[in-house]
């Protein structure tokens, strides 16, 4: 599904990334770990195509994702979802409103609105909460809200960029069942956390970042630095 092929990029100041090459499997659950500045929120802007590599090229399927054109970039990334650690949800919407405006912005209509979002908060545990602002919710349930805005349109990838960053630890262990719950139903997910516990109780693959480069990559992982 994602392919990164002898990858380099290199800003004015440092280098985030040289010559990585990995291939993500659809299907796959995959943890990226590394100190800060090793060069994983790089790595995520190029599949998002918020950045480009130096060197080397970035695939999705078969698509190069810096060579294709502008216009489809849209398309490309309405097959990704994308849970950060800071929610970004607007605060004077409900949890509701906050997912039926990713779907309406996708173009989708009032009938699979009114389907679609209450099943989304169910599976994130929320459906007692559709109608809560969220200023009224926990930080936990908050990020519940953001992964059910994220994976409504059905993406093929979830990106999760540190997304229990702000979480206390039982808030954490929750989001990442509901991360497992999601990629058993098919959906391929990114995640990159510096919290070693969850890494480890997730016993699934672990790339590691260091200065740029795969210092690691560990089918059955662990948090290794």
């Amino acid at each position: 599904m994602i392919y990164f092929d002898k990858v380099t990029k290199v800003y004015p100041n440092a280098k985030a990334l040289e010559d990585v090459t990995f291939t993500v499997e659809s299907g796959e659950f995959v943890s990226i770990v590394g100190h800060s500045g090793a060069g994983k929120t790089t790595l995520l802007k190029m599949i998002l195509a918020e950045d480009k590599p130096s060197a080397g090229q970035v695939f999705f399927d078969s698509i190069n994702i810096h060579k294709t054109n502008r216009r489809d970039i849209p398309r490309l990334r309405r097959r990704i979802g994308s849970v950060f650690q800071d929610f970004r949800l607007l605060p004077n919407k409900t949890a509701y409103e906050n997912i039926a405006f990713t779907m309406v912005a996708a173009g989708r209509s009032d009938e699979e609105i009114a389907l679609d979002v209450p099943h989304a908060l169910e599976l994130v545990g929320l459906g007692d909460k559709k109608w809560n602002f969220p200023s009224e919710l926990s930080g936990g349930e908050r990020q519940r809200v953001a992964i059910a805005r994220a994976i409504i349109n059905q993406p093929d990838l979830l990106i999760a960029d540190e997304p229990t960053g702000n979480l206390d630890p039982i808030a954490a262990s929750e989001i990442i069942e509901i991360f497992k719950k999601i990629n058993e139903i098919g959906t391929t997910i990114i995640l990159t956390t510096h919290n070693k516990k969850i890494i480890d109780s997730l016993g699934r693959r672990v790339l590691t970042l260091d200065q740029g480069h795969i210092a690691r990559d560990d089918k059955d992982g662990q948090y290794v630095i």
